[in-house]
């Protein structure tokens, strides 16, 4: 096992090369780490400050030569230069955002910009803000890496949007709220990076009356389901999609472990990966012809799991 720098919570593969860039939460610190082809074993290369606390997630541009990583602490967007061996420079740009704090004050006492993906064109950088009940959409110039603001969307007071995922094949994006555990449907405009809200529908049982936090979400790659995790519920919700791609109520399935904080599909969505942080479990589950999860009985015990990546091949 390798020894990292503290507490990496978030990953992202160079989609070219043998790195993986981790950053590390509660530091101001990304790393990036050399993979060995024929074992799969990783080192460490270098590591970077993100000149912001709390680093909670990461992306690489379209180019591959920015790297963009959302400092959740510190309410700023940063960019940092990647070379063509995929070695990381010093932060070259930052955005600091603004907005009006939500009133859930001990949540929302800062902007806490939680997810930073790009959208499917690659034009836009879409940034949910959890403490200002924001989604800011960035456009990135690739020649200096400077941000610059172009659309922002107000969310429902206290919902907390956390996380984003879009549609493959609609003009839709799908937000996954923390604070109120709601998937909101947008419209989305790839000609401006706007969204504009359509619907909004719980992820949880309405007689469950316990706390959660939802923390992730996925659609399929057929466009048919979305998947969203509930911290506290201890769950998948599983949203099938109507024929104008807005969710119905969904189905529970338990994620056989405590606080599921992520998931993944593998990259040919034969298998479906549940990190249950609390736990220190990933469970593995097949998905079915309409969506459900069945558990296959593999376990995998590993320390607080936060963050799953998949590297679709390796040339050896």
């Amino acid at each position: 096992m390798l020894e990292t720098e503290p507490n990496p919570s978030f990953l992202a593969l160079h989609p070219t090369l043998d790195i993986l860039y981790a950053v590390h939460g509660d530091l101001d610190l990304v790393t990036s780490y050399s993979i060995e082809r024929e074992t799969g074993l990783i080192g460490k290369v270098d590591s970077q400050a993100t000149r912001g606390r709390n680093p909670v997630h990461l992306a690489l541009d379209p180019t591959h030569r920015w790297l963009v990583i959302a400092n959740y602490r510190t309410d700023s967007v940063v960019t940092l230069p990647v070379s063509s061996t995929g070695d990381l420079g010093p932060v070259s740009h930052v955005e600091a955002l603004a907005g009006e704090f939500g009133p859930r004050r001990e949540e929302q006492n800062y902007g806490r910009p939680h997810h930073v993906p790009f959208s499917p064109s690659g034009r836009w950088l879409i940034v949910p803000e959890k403490g200002f009940d924001q989604i800011v959409s960035l456009r990135l110039n690739a020649e200096n890496g400077s941000l610059l603001e172009a659309a922002r969307c107000r969310c429902r007071e206290a919902s907390g949007p956390r996380h984003i995922a879009f549609h493959p094949t609609r003009a839709l994006a799908y937000v996954l709220n923390e604070l109120d555990s709601t998937v909101t449907t947008y419209e989305f405009d790839d000609d401006n990076g706007s969204l504009r809200p359509v619907d909004i529908v719980s992820s949880l049982p309405r007689d469950y009356t316990g706390n959660s936090r939802a923390s992730e979400i996925a659609v399929s790659k057929r466009g048919d389901c979305i998947y969203a995790s509930n911290r506290g519920h201890d769950s998948i919700a599983v949203f099938q999609l109507g024929n104008d791609g807005k969710p119905a109520s969904p189905k529970w399935l338990p994620c056989n472990g405590a606080t599921p904080r992520f998931f993944a599909f593998d990259p040919e969505e034969e298998y479906f990966y549940v990190a249950n942080e609390d736990s220190d479990t990933i469970v593995e589950f097949r998905p079915g012809e309409t969506g459900e999860l069945l558990p296959t009985g593999q376990v995998i015990s590993t320390g607080s799991p936060t963050a799953i990546v998949f590297r679709k091949s390796l040339d050896v």
